[in-house]
């Protein structure tokens, strides 16, 4: 039916052109108007049959016609359908792969900071430990400074003498 009329209009286009020639312009615009309105008549019928409107008036082929059209338009949709799903999975499927690296590069950092942490926490226990062992015993206790005379009992007690020099090293009575 697109056919037949698309001919028709070519004809009687061809033909007005044909005696347009012989018209003024202002003609030649009424005749351009009025193919352009029966094309566009023609595009609004065939709008309506795809959309499933106005199917009375059409004959079995023309049926058979545009469900042909329909399937063919179909098919074109879901192909460019299956194509952008395509499309979307690869992208997305590039991005997981992306993100996957991401976490294990953020996953060996945490791991290393850690390690560092211990580390850290182990020498500062370590220097802890070390600082409580070297710690010198303060003056009093190793009563230095304090003479035998200083004492009470004037440093004659050996007890008392013995047990101020418990708390020296030998190497400090010479």
């Amino acid at each position: 039916m697109e056919k037949i009329l698309e001919r028709y209009e070519r004809y009687s286009y061809a033909e007005r052109q044909h005696v347009a020639n012989d018209q003024p312009q202002n003609e030649n615009w009424i005749i351009e108007h009025a193919r352009l309105k029966t094309r566009l008549e023609v595009i609004q019928k065939n709008q309506r049959n795809f959309m499933g409107e106005e199917l009375d008036g059409l004959s079995m082929k023309e049926l058979q016609h545009l469900e042909h059209q329909l399937d063919s338009a179909l098919k074109q949709i879901r192909s460019r359908k299956n194509q952008l799903m395509y499309e979307s999975i690869s992208e997305l499927s590039k991005k997981d792969k992306a993100l996957q690296e991401k976490n294990k590069l953020l996953t060996t950092k945490i791991k290393e900071k850690e390690k560092a942490l211990a580390q850290l926490e182990q020498q500062n226990e370590d220097m802890n430990l070390a600082s409580t062992v070297l710690v010198p015993q303060s003056l009093e206790t190793l009563n230095i400074g304090s003479s035998l005379e200083d004492r009470d009992d004037g440093g004659n007690n050996e007890e008392s003498q013995t047990h101020g020099n418990a708390h020296l090293p030998p190497w400090m009575l010479n």
